[in-house]
């Protein structure tokens, strides 16, 4: 729950709580839910969260310590099995994350969030890039409906960097009016899983790497659908220019 992590674009997954609640079509086929059942099998999805032990809460520090000893920035993806703007979540087990956040300066948090609309309710009096430059606003985007309902809600939260997680990427996307406009980076990639999974269309993902190379941002395709091979023309893996 708190580790380093195979997730390719960041160094660490970081899990103060376990469990949502379905709002999306992102949503149907829920990895963290069948990885939460497979491995763990605590949390029923849709009910109460549950908090994590103090040792997995509290392991950035170590990591923020190492990160500083190597002389370099390590990235943190908060949350892969929850939320970090969940409504649900008792607002001390988020403040204790966030006095976290913010002390842990080595690392950057990379705080991704289908529920955009509850970030300024709940984030500190102040909060913005010069108080919190360590902070990776994202939000997940995997039709037109929810680009269209969640960027720009994301766009009125100061942060140093904006980014979308475009996955499942279910259909084709224009995301010309965001991107280079706010929007740094996008992380595309197609759903997983052995029969459920929903087919993503190749060109689809190569359309969005198109776009964010005429507007200037980065672009990270991460897998193909149900993890087929990536094509040679699509193994691009970019970080925003900080």
């Amino acid at each position: 729950m708190g580790q380093v992590t195979g997730i390719e674009w960041c160094h660490h997954t970081y899990n103060p709580w376990l469990g949502c609640t379905k709002v999306s079509p992102a949503c149907n086929h829920c990895y963290a839910e069948a990885q939460e059942d497979r491995r763990y099998g605590r949390v029923e999805w849709g009910g109460p969260r549950v908090r994590t032990g103090a040792a997995t809460r509290h392991a950035p520090y170590r990591w923020d310590r190492e990160a500083e000893a190597a002389d370099e920035r390590r990235r943190v993806f908060c949350m892969s099995l929850g939320d970090f703007w969940d409504n649900q979540v008792p607002d001390e087990w988020r403040t204790e994350a966030l006095n976290m956040i913010h002390q842990c300066r080595n690392l950057d948090w990379l705080i991704l969030t289908k529920r955009p609309q509850n970030i300024l309710k709940m984030a500190p009096a102040d909060w913005g890039p010069l108080r919190w430059p360590n902070v990776w606003l994202g939000v997940t985007v995997e039709n037109m409906a929810e680009a269209r309902r969640r960027i720009p809600i994301l766009l009125r939260v100061p942060a140093r960097v904006h980014w979308l997680s475009v996955a499942p990427l279910l259909e084709p996307l224009d995301l010309r009016p965001w991107l280079g406009r706010g929007i740094d980076w996008i992380v595309v990639g197609g759903e997983t899983g052995a029969k459920e999974a929903r087919y993503m269309e190749p060109e689809w993902a190569r359309d969005l790497r198109d776009q964010c190379s005429r507007a200037s941002a980065a672009f990270f395709l991460k897998q193909m659908w149900k993890r087929q091979g990536i094509p040679p023309d699509l193994m691009v893996r970019e970080y925003p220019v900080l």
